[in-house]
């Protein structure tokens, strides 16, 4: 199949397909006129590829899942620790964000947000105190 197929069964644009390839994340076969030719099992990949960013986990972290992935005498220990790691990243990037909203959220109660110039906000990024 062409490369518009395989981004309409992947669900994934065909610039990040071929994104994908020339990273070396998947490896279409090519036609006698030099096109791509898309297999299922490239589709496959492709799913796969997708739903794993959309897990968060990084381009790299993708390559060791689908390496993982193909390799059928893997251990499962080695899946779960790249899911582990990404997870610990996940809530440390929550607290992360939690905090943020607080000290944000402390600013905007400090507003008053009527019509004088004197704001809090604007002071907190101006000094950082």
């Amino acid at each position: 199949m062409n490369i518009g197929e395989a981004s309409q069964r992947s669900g994934l644009p065909s610039k990040t397909i071929r994104y994908y390839e020339d990273i070396g994340l998947i490896r279409p076969e090519r036609g006698g006129n030099g096109y791509r030719d898309y297999a299922a099992a490239d589709v496959h990949k492709l799913r796969f590829l997708q739903r794993s960013r959309g897990l968060g986990f990084s381009v790299e972290e993708c390559r060791q899942l689908l390496a993982l992935y193909e390799d059928k005498d893997r251990a499962s220990a080695d899946v779960k620790d790249i899911a582990e790691t990404k997870l610990t990243e996940i809530d440390r990037k929550i607290r992360e964000l939690s905090e943020l909203r607080r000290t944000l959220e402390q600013l905007v109660h400090a507003c008053h947000g009527n019509d004088r110039p004197d704001c809090p906000i604007l002071e907190e990024l101006s000094d950082g105190s």
